[in-house]
């Protein structure tokens, strides 16, 4: 496969950025509407983290995964979370060979680059914690024995949060894992229309390659975009302005849990990705408002008492965004 904008063996982080930006139009083709979404996934993807998609049944959710992993040429796997999954459904188990009377070890379905964990509030808790391991330390332990997950490798878990019959709430710690928390909206008027002129014509959601979607980028291109994520700068003043938001949160009236110091790390390395996608090597006040919302609204606790009266998370972060000070 051959992949755009390399300058002999080394790829520039401008022809990065490019093949990047081309993601946008290779997942246009199947999806309609979702831009904010497939930031979302690359910014992720830049920062090494994972991404909890929550938005009501036929938004084209896991579409949306599926079209990133055949736009870079990822390999990509789906498991469908249910009550009765064992934890060893996702990481894999010690299989009995007979013919060599040995135990050997037999990958799960986390062993690939772009895992999708559909509808994840639908597994116990014991198997949602099966991915803990994977999310934060890139590996998985059976019997012992430390086993490397491929890289990259991100998990983007999907969850319905309308139906809660059935499901069990992701615990915090394992909330905090998650580098974004993206919603899915439903599409506008305009959208809609053109997702039903598109199956008129004979698109197939199940059939990328015949919609016309094709790699623009590989593992060099990301590789690449890393590192140029890596030396955008952050100044002094920028680095107190996340740190002073997440605060703010943690004195909040209307939250009983605030942001982590892994919240704040989290925050500043999506505005650094975000900076770099536009263009910049530094970051600026914007980048951190840009990406609070998605970076934070599953790292604060309502009180009862505010989601009683109807206040959102999201609400919460941009008054708190409207009045924390910012540097000039």
């Amino acid at each position: 496969m051959t992949y755009p904008a390399t300058e002999s063996t080394a790829v520039t982080a401008d022809s990065a950025r490019a093949s990047l930006e081309a993601l946008r139009t290779e997942i246009g083709k199947a999806v309609v509407g979702q831009d904010s979404a497939v930031t979302g996934l690359v910014v992720a993807l830049l920062c090494r983290g994972h991404v909890l998609l929550e938005g009501v049944p036929g938004v084209a959710k896991t579409l949306l995964v599926r079209a990133l992993a055949a736009s870079l040429e990822l390999d990509t796997k789906r498991v469908q979370f249910t009550p009765d999954l064992m934890p060893s459904d996702v990481t894999g188990s010690l299989v009995y060979d007979a013919r060599t009377a040995e135990f050997s070890f037999q990958d799960g379905p986390v062993f690939t680059n772009l895992l999708l964990a559909d509808e994840i509030n639908r597994t116990p808790p014991k198997t949602q914690s099966s991915l803990l391991e994977a999310m934060e330390e890139r590996q998985v332990t059976v019997d012992g024995t430390p086993r490397k997950l491929p890289d990259p490798f991100l998990v983007a878990a999907t969850m319905n949060p309308v139906e809660y019959e059935g499901t069990y709430p992701l615990p915090e710690a394992q909330l905090d894992r998650f580098l974004l928390k993206l919603t899915v909206p439903l599409p506008s008027r305009e959208d809609e229309i053109g997702v039903l002129t598109r199956h008129a014509a004979g698109f197939n959601p199940r059939d990328l390659h015949a919609a016309g979607i094709r790699p623009v980028a590989g593992p060099a291109q990301l590789e690449a975009a890393r590192q140029a994520v890596a030396q955008v700068s952050v100044s002094p003043e920028i680095a107190g302005y996340v740190v002073d938001v997440c605060r703010a949160t943690r004195e909040s009236p209307s939250l009983t849990l605030g942001v982590s110091p892994r919240g704040a790390t989290a925050l500043l390395a999506t505005a650094r990705a975000w900076a770099w996608l536009t263009g910049r090597d530094y970051v600026t006040p914007d980048d951190v408002k840009a990406l609070a919302l998605p970076t934070l609204r599953h790292r604060v606790q309502l009180r009862p008492e505010a989601e009683m009266e109807g206040v959102t998370a999201d609400a919460v972060i941009t008054a708190i965004l409207s009045h924390v000070p910012v540097p000039r």
